[in-house]
């Protein structure tokens, strides 16, 4: 019997990805290995967004070889996606699959609770730093009858909370002919009585729409929460990046969407050590993180990417800023988060349950519909059960919680 070893780096999109490679690997008779076993057929799911991950992806391409040397090997992802990379050269690789096309679809989300769906990929923004578009291509959208029918197989196959997924989620159906938006998915898949939660994958400032603030407010099933990168608090970087809002017009926005939706958790992405950034700029998006209080924030140092327009600009940041400048953002992102987490202690949430802690094996973590990490010490099994809670304390990121 044929086995397969699966390796997924980078982004939920790649996750997806994976998965759909995985049910069609599976329905063809090939067995899944864990680790600790070598494979006949190794598929490596790479992601380019930044050196480092070029590098993790590499590395597992040569650890694979050397675990099974006559495995086949196929690499597939944004690496492989990438002309000018030298994955061709390296030895052990039998197939390159470079060219996107949208995954025939999933039907369950392998070890996870929560399902993540594809419904958009590639990307039209051209941020300066970002090699995405020009590895992954112009935006485009899913056929809202496939997302439907989709995410039908995935409520039958018991997940309750779907994370809807993209490389720009929010240019959802401005491809399509007619064409429509994100909130006319978010209104379908409300529809299906098994599917209990909704949640949205990173969403760009520019996309978030009144339409779309207005429907939260006004759902049972879309989680009062949204990611929406930063990247920088200052405007002058901002501009460099080639993102189409100022700090300004950032922290308006999100003025206007807690006042609109009490309670909601905004966690975001923050860009350290674009070429030419100042210690005062940085401070600027310090300053920004303590106004907007995100739950999270995921804290990339800038990597340069060849054929970015960002590539060619001189100003660079010695490595030890930058260093510095992370690792000071990571106190000022804790600090907020605790911050944010604060506001509802004492207060009930409904938690969906994921698994046993892996840290605390008597408990079992979840989240509640805004995000918030929970820890449950019961004896239950509560995998995958939707349960109302009482938060009770805070830690390290998870909150304590008790049941009602």
């Amino acid at each position: 019997m044929k086995t397969v070893k699966f390796y997924t780096l980078g982004c939920k999109v790649n996750q997806y990805d994976t998965q759909s490679i995985r049910e069609r690997f599976l329905q063809c008779g090939f067995v899944e290995v864990n680790n600790g076993k070598p494979a006949d057929v190794y598929v490596i799911n790479t992601c380019t967004v930044t050196q480092a991950a070029d590098s993790k992806s590499r590395e597992i391409i040569r650890r694979s070889c050397r675990e099974n040397p006559k495995a086949r090997l196929i690499v597939t992802g944004c690496l492989a996606e990438n002309p000018n990379d030298s994955l061709k050269a390296m030895s052990g690789v039998d197939y390159i699959i470079g060219k996107r096309f949208f995954p025939v679809g999933i039907s369950s989300f392998f070890k996870h609770t929560r399902a993540f769906l594809k419904i958009q990929d590639g990307c039209d923004n051209f941020c300066s730093y970002c090699k995405v578009p020009l590895v992954r291509g112009r935006s485009r959208s899913r056929p809202l009858e496939e997302i439907i029918h989709e995410a039908n197989q995935l409520a039958i196959n018991g997940h309750k909370e779907i994370v809807l997924t993209g490389i720009c989620l929010g240019a959802y159906g401005k491809d399509l002919l007619p064409k429509t938006s994100l909130v006319r998915v978010i209104k379908e898949l409300e529809k299906i009585e098994r599917v209990l939660r909704i949640r949205l994958s990173s969403i760009e400032a520019k996309d978030i729409t009144a339409a779309l603030i207005s429907h939260m407010k006004s759902s049972n099933k879309l989680c009062p929460h949204l990611h929406i990168p930063i990247q920088s608090g200052d405007d002058t970087i901002l501009k460099k990046m080639r993102r189409k809002y100022t700090r300004d017009d950032y922290l308006k926005l999100v003025v206007k969407i807690k006042k609109q939706i009490p309670g909601i958790a905004i966690t975001t992405d923050c860009l350290v050590g674009f070429p030419g950034e100042t210690e005062r700029q940085f401070q600027n998006t310090a300053d920004l993180l303590n106004k907007v209080l995100p739950l999270r924030t995921h804290i990339f140092p800038y990597s340069r990417r060849e054929g970015t327009a960002a590539a060619s600009d001189p100003g660079i940041v010695s490595s030890h800023a930058v260093k510095e400048r992370a690792e000071s953002l990571k106190k000022t992102a804790s600090f907020c988060a605790a911050s944010y987490k604060k506001k509802f202690i004492s207060k009930s949430a409904d938690v969906l349950f994921e698994g046993r802690s892996k840290l605390r094996p008597d408990c079992w973590e979840g989240y509640t519909g805004n995000y918030i990490p929970v820890l449950l010490r019961s004896k239950l099994d509560l995998k995958n059960k939707l349960l109302r809670v009482k938060l009770k304390k805070i830690e390290g990121e998870f909150i304590l919680v008790g049941l009602q």
